[in-house]
């Protein structure tokens, strides 16, 4: 080799040496939660939803009075967990004679439109336990208008989604829809999804299996 010639290199040894670089794992990285970042993010919740039903009862005709029952079954995905959230919005006075089952209720707080609840479970949880969280709260002059609408977003994986909208005897709904806000879809609410209680009463529902995360699935409806 004379003095001025570079030593040769194979492409096979630069091939390696590439790939052997730290930044090649972290673009790779970027590149798999950029193709799917919601499926990535699931995958890291505190536990999965195995199943979630959501009830708003309309008290009385005029709509300033309701209540809203939640039952949530969830799984634990790790271990040591000590605190659930819940979380709540609407029009009027919300959260009023607000009730858990487990845990206690430890602090509040809202930092935009909505509220989040912290509930301290009161004892340590570990990953597979499975919890049934019933809660219910009530609701003042939330519901006073003609349309109205109730809305649920899905924050952790879920298994199982079923909205139920209860009404008075005296004023049941005239016609109701599903709106899936993120994925910009109507859907009418037929007479299969609406049927009357024994007491008179009316009720409107929908469900379905594996919602998407992330979306917020709004009820809407005249009466």
């Amino acid at each position: 080799m004379g003095k001025n010639q570079a030593p040769k290199i194979s492409s096979a040894k630069i091939g390696a040496a590439i790939f052997s670089l730290p930044w090649l794992d972290i673009v790779v990285g970027i590149w798999k939660l950029a193709k799917n970042p919601w499926t990535q993010m699931s995958d890291q919740g505190m536990y999965e939803v195995i199943d979630y039903r959501s009830t708003l009862e309309l008290l009385d005709k005029h709509g300033r009075r309701a209540r809203l029952n939640k039952l949530e079954r969830v799984r634990y995905l790790q271990n040591n967990i000590m605190a659930y959230q819940d979380q709540a919005w609407g029009d009027g006075k919300i959260l009023v004679n607000y009730k858990c089952s487990p845990g206690v209720v430890v602090d509040q707080y809202r930092p935009g439109n909505k509220t989040y609840i912290l509930i301290s479970l009161r004892d340590i949880r570990k990953r597979g336990a499975i919890d049934e969280f019933h809660i219910q709260w009530e609701q003042q002059n939330g519901f006073k208008r003609q349309k109205e609408q109730w809305s649920t977003e899905i924050r952790h994986r879920t298994k199982r989604l079923r909205l139920e909208i209860i009404f008075p005897k005296a004023r049941p709904p005239l016609r109701a829809w599903l709106v899936e806000y993120l994925r910009k879809r109507t859907r009418p609410l037929g007479q299969e999804s609406k049927r009357q209680l024994p007491d008179g009463r009316w009720m409107v529902w929908w469900e379905t299996g594996k919602p998407r995360f992330h979306e917020e699935y709004i009820l809407k409806w005249e009466w």
